[in-house]
């Protein structure tokens, strides 16, 4: 039988590197996920391992120390590793983002500081946009950068869901600065700003609280982000001009939402796995509940879904990869594939029956992760907005 989601017209270093993926899933992440997804402990381990796989620079270029590969097989790398345990697709998420935003808006000298260090997992990145009073209403972030006479800045401010934001050592944020158009987003900066790892002031004027606790989405540290005249230089501004943060940010959120996509599909083919596996397993009135209609068909459904999400996440990174826009087909991605992977988790989860509520079961972890990737990278809701959006400019009425 054919693996479900699998993708075609792939090149033998990608089947390669996707093997090599897939066996370190099942061999080091599958098998320690629940014990660490419970106790909420930083997967250490499986970080070092994904670094000596040379994961952490998949998609930074051969000359600046990486493999130099596609959105694409970054895309299908993170849909193996989300399939083992979805924080681990975390913990590369944000650092795949801020690695795409430097090699397509920074400065030569930002490349040559950062890109061979991020290609080895010594640099960390982390992404930040949210603020506790806004998620996607990006042109209403308060945090603020002022320009002193010295030509350097201070910041002020607080940004939340950080992810990796105790794990990293360089956080993309974006805040205001008096610089740029009058427009809300065109006077948006991207900073780039180094710091140590772990929680308190890690830095004079830069406080990372702690760890906000979740309902899933454990191990991976999730934090808020505090500058209180954090002090930083004009050097540090992505591309090395202020006011284009804005179209920095959604350039790397494009390639965020393929990757949630990509997890939401990985989450998926795990839940099914589960309960094509369960359901020939278990009985009831003398053969295997798969045996039964009612389950034959549920695990049908369950399939097709994947493969359709697979299959329009596939499309969203090819078409990014070929230096178009993807706005409105990542977003479709990101929304069919969050919301299949809610049904698929869930239709999973009542194909175990009573057993899919304890925690000795892998199903229960699924169903608290899943509802993370409706939210994450922009609510259904916005994903619809977004889409909506494209299509009424494209098909546009000739007046």
């Amino acid at each position: 039988m054919t693996r479900l989601a699998q993708t075609a017209d792939l090149t033998d270093i990608q089947r390669e590197i996707l093997s090599t993926v897939r066996s370190f899933v099942d061999k080091e992440i599958i098998p320690n996920a629940q014990e660490l997804e419970h106790g909420d402990i930083y997967p250490q381990e499986i970080v070092d391992g994904l670094k000596e796989l040379g994961i952490f620079g998949l998609t930074i270029p051969e000359e600046f120390g990486g493999l130099g590969e596609s959105l694409l097989t970054y895309a299908l790398v993170v849909e193996e590793i989300a399939r083992g345990w979805m924080s681990v697709s975390g913990v590369i998420n944000t650092h795949f983002i801020v690695a795409y935003m430097i090699i397509q808006h920074g400065t030569q000298e930002q490349k040559e500081r950062f890109l061979p260090r991020m290609a080895t997992g010594e640099v960390r990145g982390a992404f930040s946009m949210s603020e506790p009073g806004l998620g996607s209403d990006v042109a209403g972030i308060r945090t603020k950068a002022t320009k002193g006479a010295d030509g350097d800045y201070t910041i002020d401010g607080q940004k939340m869901w950080l992810t990796n934001g105790g794990s990293s050592t360089l956080v993309a944020a974006l805040v205001r600065t008096d610089e740029g158009a009058e427009k809300a987003h065109q006077n948006l900066t991207t900073f780039l700003v180094e710091k140590p790892t772990g929680f308190g002031e890690v830095v004079p004027g830069l406080t990372i609280p702690g760890k906000i606790d979740k309902m899933g989405y454990k191990g991976v540290d999730t934090t808020e982000l505090i500058f209180d005249g954090y002090q930083a230089k004009a050097e540090d501004i992505l591309g090395g001009l202020p006011g284009r943060g804005f179209s920095q940010m959604m350039d790397g959120v494009e390639v965020g939402r393929v990757n949630v996509a990509a997890r939401a599909c990985g989450i998926s083919i795990r839940a099914f796995e589960l309960a094509i596996q369960y359901a020939q397993q278990r009985e009831t009135f003398g053969k295997p509940i798969a045996q039964h209609q009612a389950i034959a068909f549920q695990l049908a459904e369950m399939a097709t879904k994947v493969e359709a999400a697979h299959a329009l996440m596939v499309k969203a990174a090819r078409l990014k990869d070929s230096g178009e826009r993807n706005d409105v087909e990542a977003g479709m991605a990101k929304l069919l594939a969050s919301e299949y992977c809610a049904e698929v988790t869930t239709q999973s989860f009542r194909i175990h029956g009573g057993y899919g509520y304890s925690k000795e079961y892998e199903i229960e972890r699924l169903m608290r992760e899943a509802p993370f990737l409706l939210i994450g990278e922009g609510t259904s809701e916005i994903q619809k907005t977004i889409i909506s959006r494209g299509l009424l400019k494209t098909y546009a009425l000739k007046r």
